[in-house]
């Protein structure tokens, strides 16, 4: 049995889960270092790291190559309050005062929580949501502390849509996946068919279909449908809703597709966005969340939509992100639902960066040297041990 199968047993699923990994350079190099197990199951499909995936919340970095592509054309601006391109009035209630930008909620520092539910259904008014109490944290002003919040992002693409006039989905593809050349989708609205033949199901750890079992064809909802169980997207309401395509981690792509983002973010932007752009979402601050996702050592410096492995942060005691642990320095995001961990991460000074995900991973599963899960920390020691001298999954280095 290859290490990786064998490192994954430990997920106790009936059958081996299916893994890929590819690393990229700044040359545009793309190289697969693993790809085992099976897309589908049921027609007894191979994955490839051309196969896409569900790929979690490495969405929401995505999503910040569209606002910032945005934020350059001047339609929009991450300082300013999202109430003004919403076209309606978003406040904490217990902080009338603070207005709320596109900065704080792709930070996760807007003072929201995931207390109520972000998959909204089609006929459901996202202004309405957000007037729930529940859906604030009452210690946490606008621009106060960190804590992860998925309902952020519903806000991030209703901003997106009325300041493009286009569904979120149409607008990502527009403003980010064809540009870039990729053959990847919120939702599997705009994929090809192609794509769509070759969608990766999502296993959970006990062997049960999670997501995207399409045999092939595309759902006939791609959204939540609406109370009454109908599903007209013309119904849809651009700037009112913003969950329905999953702005928070509903992208489908491909290891290959990742790695083709990676590279840009290694050319700083390679004509796709300028520099700035790119430091500002790079620009890493301390944080220990105490509440929401990522405690434990997980998140330990977070930017705009991204955050960071290694580096600096391992001289908190309390922080345990290193993934791969060598100290060394990774920027990228990762992700984490329907049995599915993935990430995107790129080192800078070396100029190097992998993208991956496994499935099949046991709910809250922690590895032995880190705060992630030890399905991805054996991944990533398989696909150095297969390739030893694969940077950065090569040989350990001090921290910097």
């Amino acid at each position: 049995m290859p290490i990786i199968l064998a490192a994954l047993a430990l997920a106790a699923s009936p059958v081996p889960p299916a893994a890929v990994a590819v690393r990229f350079d700044r040359e545009g190099g793309v190289r697969t270092l693993v790809a085992q197990g099976r897309a589908d199951r049921a027609a007894d499909r191979l994955l490839t790291p051309d196969d896409p995936a569900r790929i979690a919340s490495v969405s929401k970095l995505v999503v910040a190559l569209g606002v910032m592509r945005l934020v350059e054309a001047g339609r929009l601006d991450l300082d300013r309050d999202v109430s003004d391109y919403l076209g309606w009035r978003l406040r904490a209630p217990a902080y009338p005062g603070k207005p709320v930008t596109l900065a704080q909620l792709l930070g996760h520092r807007a003072g929201l929580t995931d207390n109520v539910d972000y998959a909204l259904p089609l006929d459901r008014d996202l202004e309405a949501v957000l007037k729930d109490p529940q859906a604030w944290d009452t210690a946490r002003p606008p621009g106060g502390d960190f804590a992860y919040a998925n309902l952020g992002y519903p806000v991030v693409a209703a901003a997106i849509e009325a300041a493009t006039g286009e569904r979120f989905d149409q607008a990502m593809a527009r403003l980010v996946l064809r540009p870039l050349g990729l053959d990847a989708c919120f939702n599997w609205t705009t994929c090809s068919d192609d794509a769509v033949f070759r969608a990766v199901v999502l296993y959970g750890a006990d062997g049960s279909v999670q997501r995207d079992d399409l045999k092939g064809r595309r759902p006939a909802c791609p959204v939540v449908p609406a109370a009454d169980g109908s599903c007209d997207l013309a119904t849809y309401r651009l700037g009112r809703h913003g969950a329905g395509f999953s702005p928070q981690g509903g992208l489908r792509i491909s290891a290959n597709g990742l790695a083709r983002i990676g590279v840009m973010l290694l050319r700083r932007g390679d004509g796709f966005l300028k520099p700035e752009s790119l430091a500002r979402l790079q620009a890493m601050t301390p944080v220990r969340p105490t509440s929401g996702e990522g405690t434990g050592g997980f998140f330990c410096h977070y930017g705009v939509a991204m955050h960071s492995t290694g580096g600096r942060a391992l001289a908190d005691p309390a922080c345990r992100d290193d993934l791969f642990g060598d100290g060394r320095l990774r920027l990228g995001h990762s992700g984490d639902a329907y049995g599915l961990r993935s990430g995107l991460w790129f080192d800078l000074e070396r100029g190097e960066g992998i993208a991956y995900f496994v499935t099949q991973v046991l709910e809250g599963q922690k590895g032995k040297r880190s705060a992630y899960s030890a399905a991805e920390e054996a991944l990533v020691d398989t696909a150095r041990a297969g390739h030893p001298d694969a940077s950065p999954l090569a040989s350990p280095a001090g921290p910097h």
